[in-house]
């Protein structure tokens, strides 16, 4: 048994709310002069019927109204600053020495390829924004190499993964800016002794990397 409520959203306009059976959604009608118009937003579901004993003829309005929507706020949320996230280390380490960064890198990008995800982490090498970090760059070795992320949890992982790592976040205006990059030539002496039970990698894998337009690294 359904029951009503009258309420008045603005002089003149009568309003009741009717609850149907457990499950479905609830209804608000609205009794408007015929010279009235619903209000936008409102969908009209039935219309015109005559009001006996009074002047004039009265639209009578049904529309349904999600209760979410009455009580939630109209006003948008605030767009967050981008957000960068990062490890850094020489790049002696980071892209000739580690023998699992390639690895998991490669991994995490045919992952992503097969859930259809856009490609959020990069390697910039040499980056600028370690300008902003005086007490990382005195601890690091140069060239320097970058591993970015939006990404702030991935990240820490890495952190923890690779170890020798230094990490922080930044953030930026927009992608080009958190990825922009100095000049590097990069020169890796060849290894004496290669102990992985995987090939050594091919000097340039990290290529796949890097943001687009950067162009390749130098022997």
């Amino acid at each position: 048994m359904s029951t009503s409520a009258s309420l008045s959203v603005t002089a003149g306009m009568p309003i009741s709310t009717q609850h149907g059976s457990a499950g479905r959604g609830r209804a608000i009608v609205l009794s408007l002069p015929s010279n009235h118009t619903l209000p936008q937003g409102l969908g009209l579901v039935s219309a015109h019927s005559n009001l006996k004993g009074r002047r004039g003829s009265f639209k009578t309005a049904v529309a349904s109204v999600d209760s979410n929507q009455i009580s939630s706020s109209s006003v948008p949320p605030e767009k967050e600053a981008n957000k960068y996230y990062f490890v850094v280390a020489n790049a002696k380490f980071m892209l000739d020495e580690e023998e699992h960064f390639q690895e998991l890198l490669f991994e995490r990008l045919r992952n992503y390829g097969e859930r259809s995800k856009e490609q959020d982490f990069w390697l910039v090498i040499e980056p600028k924004f370690l300008d902003k970090f005086p007490n990382i760059t005195k601890r690091l070795r140069r060239p320097a190499v970058a591993l970015v992320s939006t990404n702030g949890p991935w990240i820490t992982f890495m952190k923890l993964r690779l170890d020798r790592v230094l990490s922080d976040s930044y953030e930026a205006g927009s992608l080009k800016e958190a990825l922009a990059s100095n000049p590097a030539t990069l020169e890796f002496e060849k290894q004496g002794k290669w102990v992985a039970p995987y090939p050594k990698y091919e000097f340039g894998w990290w290529e796949a990397f890097l943001p687009t337009g950067s162009k390749g690294s130098k022997v």
